[in-house]
């Protein structure tokens, strides 16, 4: 008899109510495959997209989720003992073959991040794709050094939040936005120097703190705010294009000469699993344990409750990172 989990299906794109729990089988592992016992798995707005029919790959039905945490349960190809601690994230995961919105995930070995913790489960679970996401922007993107200020376009959603955490780890001046003004205290707890209410205008708000700009931004918001973005940030400065949070995704009439101020670069980052080192993933979730990093969790949901944590991911009001414990 096939082994069957309990799993969010979508059969076709639509609201959040197209997420349905259902109990299909468990996928069998393939040499060079690893079967993980899910955790825990966070919530992103990639997701939002596919479910909505609007992202660039994917088919139906699916088993969406592109990132989870738990336990190897099998590994026929050797390269994990039972028992491991895992995350895996990306390669195709929700979109291609099925994903994290399930008990269990089958994925190529070679997207499999080994770690030990003893933090909770939907603390670890928050952490994966939120990482490799801030953590990239700021090393790759930006190319960010000790002691730079940093500006976060969109600083209340979990990678801006992430983003302030790793900033302030690297003692960096940190700027962040957020359209609603209540925000400051979530924003001030996890590190933020200077929080900036976004009326869609920022640029004048920076360099009235700081006047030659700041040495690098973020963009989380989408293209509707990146040209002010770019004019936030002193010449010879770098902006990353990391997000679309206003699913505004591309420019329909792009002059360079315009859009660019002089000296500034724009850039932009999307990683993958190998992206993440096994390394990194550990000396984060360390900090976290020993109380000099913090996780920007927000609201912990079962997998009973994915509609309502889809609504909750859609209205901005999850409160951080948004996680699901089945």
């Amino acid at each position: 008899m096939t082994a069957t989990m309990r799993a969010v299906v979508v059969d076709g794109p639509g609201a959040p109510d197209v997420l349905r729990v259902r109990r299909v089988p468990i996928a069998e592992p393939a040499a060079g495959e690893v079967l993980i016992r899910v955790r825990a798995f966070g919530l992103n707005r990639s997701e939002l997209h596919f479910r909505r029919g609007v992202a660039y790959s994917g088919s139906f039905p699916r088993i969406p989720g592109i990132e989870a945490v738990g336990v190897v349960e099998a590994a026929p190809g050797g390269e994990f003992r039972a028992g491991t601690q895992a995350a895996t994230m990306m390669g195709g995961m929700g979109r291609t073959f099925d994903g994290g919105y399930a008990e269990f995930v089958t994925v190529p070995a070679a997207q499999v991040i080994p770690f030990r913790s003893d933090l909770p489960w939907e603390v670890i679970g928050a952490v994966p794709e939120m990482l490799q996401t801030a953590a990239g922007s700021l090393r790759v993107g930006v190319g960010a050094h000790r002691g730079d200020s940093l500006l976060i376009r969109g600083g209340t959603s979990s990678v801006g939040l992430a983003l302030a955490v790793l900033a302030k780890l690297q003692g960096m001046t940190v700027f962040a936005t957020s359209r609603r003004p209540q925000a400051r205290t979530l924003l001030e707890a996890v590190g933020v120097d200077h929080v900036l209410v976004d009326d869609g205008s920022i640029a004048a708000q920076v360099r009235a703190i700081a006047p030659a700009g700041v040495d690098g931004a973020v963009e989380l918001v989408g293209v509707d705010a990146l040209r002010d973005t770019l004019r936030a940030v002193r010449r010879g400065g770098t902006v990353c294009f990391t997000g679309m949070l206003s699913d505004e995704w591309t420019i329909p009439e792009f002059y360079p000469m315009d859009w660019l101020p002089n000296g500034v670069r724009l850039t932009a980052y999307a990683g993958e699993a190998d992206d993440l080192a096994t390394a990194d993933l550990q000396e984060f979730l360390d900090a976290v344990a020993d109380g000099s990093a913090k996780v920007p969790l927000g609201r912990v949901y079962r997998m009973t409750d994915i509609v309502q944590a889809h609504r909750d991911m859609e209205a901005g009001t999850a409160g951080g990172k948004a996680v699901v414990v089945p």
